[in-house]
C-alpha cells in the first residue's frame, strides 16, 4: 500500500509540475520545445506498444506519423474542412491504412517484419515526396490551421496550445496504461515473451498482433495530426526513416516495454539536444557513446534500470525478513 501511494503521489506531483510550468516561466521558446516533446512522446508510446509490449519492431512508424499529419493538412488546406472534424478524422484515416498494411506485414516475423515495414515506410515517404498534385511534394503544405476555440475555451495562445497537447498526452498515457494492464495487454506481453507458447494456450496471435499494430498506427497518426496543427507547415521529411530512428532512440534510452520510458527518454534527449546545440553536428559524439552504454549496461533503458534495481531490492528485503523470521522461530 505505501508503494502504491508513493507512486500515486509522484504521478500527481509530475502532473502538477507540468501544469505549473507555463505559469512559472515566460519563455515561449522553452514552452514550444516542451509542447513538441509531448507530441513526440505520444508517437513513442505508439511505437512502444508494438515493439516494447508485443515484440514487433515497426520501422514504418514515421510513415504513419506523416500520414496523420498530411491527413489533417489535406483535409483542412485542400478539403476546406474545419479543424476539429479533420483532427478526429486524421488518426482514423491513419488507422485504416495501418490495418490493411498490418494484414500483410504481420504474416512475417522478427527481422523480416522489420525489413518489410522499413520498405513500407520508405514507400510512404516516396508517395508524399513525389505526389506533388496531392501533397505538394518538396514544397509541402503551408497554412495548416491550429486548434480553434471551443466555446469560451481559447486555444490560440502558446500556453493554450501547451495545455491542449498536455491534455491529449495525459489521455494517451491513461489509455496505454489501461491497455497494458488489461487482458489484451497481457496477451501482447505473452506474444512478446513466447509467441508459440501464447498460441498454444489459446491466444489468437495474429488478431492480437494486428490489434497492437493498428493501435500503434493510431497513436502515430494522432501525434502527426498534433504536429501539423502545432507547426502549421509540413514537408516530406516528417515521414523520413530518420524520424523513426529518433523515436527508437527516445524509446530505448527511456526504457523499452515500460510505461514511463517514453516520457523519460524523450524529455532527456530533447533537453540534452537543446543544451548541446553549440556542438551542432558533433552532438552525436555524445549521443553515440551514451546510447551504446545504455544498450550494453541497461538494455531496458533508464526506466528498466530503475525497475530492475527496485525489484532486486524488494526481493532482498523479503529474503531478509524471511531469514529474520526463521531465526526468531528457531530461537523460540
Amino acid at each position: 500500500m505505501p508503494t502504491l501511494l508513493s507512486k500515486k503521489y509522484a504521478l500527481i506531483a509530475i502532473i502538477l509540475v507540468a501544469i505549473l510550468i507555463p505559469l512559472l516561466s515566460t519563455n515561449e521558446y522553452y514552452l514550444h520545445i516542451l509542447t513538441l516533446s509531448f507530441i513526440w512522446i505520444i508517437a513513442v508510446y505508439g511505437l512502444n506498444l508494438l515493439a516494447g509490449f508485443t515484440g514487433y519492431l515497426s520501422l514504418a512508424h514515421a510513415g504513419f506519423f506523416g500520414i496523420g499529419a498530411y491527413a489533417l493538412g489535406l483535409l483542412t488546406v485542400k478539403g476546406g474542412m474545419s479543424f476539429w472534424p479533420a483532427f478526429f478524422l486524421a488518426p482514423v484515416i491513419t488507422t485504416v491504412i495501418g490495418f490493411f498494411i498490418g494484414l500483410v506485414a504481420l504474416r512475417t516475423k522478427e527481422h523480416f517484419f522489420a525489413i518489410y515495414t522499413l520498405c513500407v515506410g520508405y514507400i510512404i515517404y516516396l508517395v508524399i515526396d513525389k505526389w506533388e498534385g496531392l501533397t505538394g511534394g518538396v514544397r509541402g503544405l503551408i497554412g495548416i490551421p491550429g486548434p480553434t476555440n471551443i466555446g469560451p475555451i481559447e486555444l490560440t495562445s502558446a500556453n493554450a496550445r501547451y495545455y491542449f497537447v498536455l491534455t491529449v498526452l495525459l489521455l494517451v498515457v491513461f489509455l496505454i496504461y489501461r491497455i497494458v494492464n488489461s487482458l489484451v495487454g497481457r496477451s501482447f506481453i505473452a506474444i512478446r515473451n513466447d509467441e508459440q507458447l501464447a498460441q498454444s494456450i489459446g491466444i489468437s496471435t495474429l488478431k492480437n498482433k494486428l490489434m497492437s499494430f493498428v493501435l500503434s498506427t493510431f497513436f502515430a497518426g494522432l501525434a502527426g495530426a498534433l504536429y501539423a496543427s502545432f507547426i502549421r507547415f509540413i514537408g516530406p521529411d516528417i515521414s523520413n526513416i530518420n524520424i523513426t530512428f529518433d523515436l527508437l532512440i527516445f524509446m530505448i534510452v527511456g526504457g523499452i516495454g515500460t510505461l514511463s520510458g517514453p516520457v523519460i527518454g524523450t524529455l532527456l534527449i530533447v533537453v540534452l539536444s537543446q543544451q548541446l546545440q553549440f556542438l551542432q553536428d558533433h552532438r552525436m559524439l555524445i549521443f553515440g557513446p551514451l546510447l551504446t552504454s545504455i544498450i550494453i549496461f541497461s538494455p531496458r533503458g533508464l526506466a528498466g534500470m530503475y525497475l530492475t534495481w527496485y525489484y532486486k531490492r524488494k526481493a532482498k528485503k523479503k529474503a531478509q525478513i524471511q531469514t529474520d523470521n526463521a531465526s526468531i522461530g528457531g530461537d523460540s
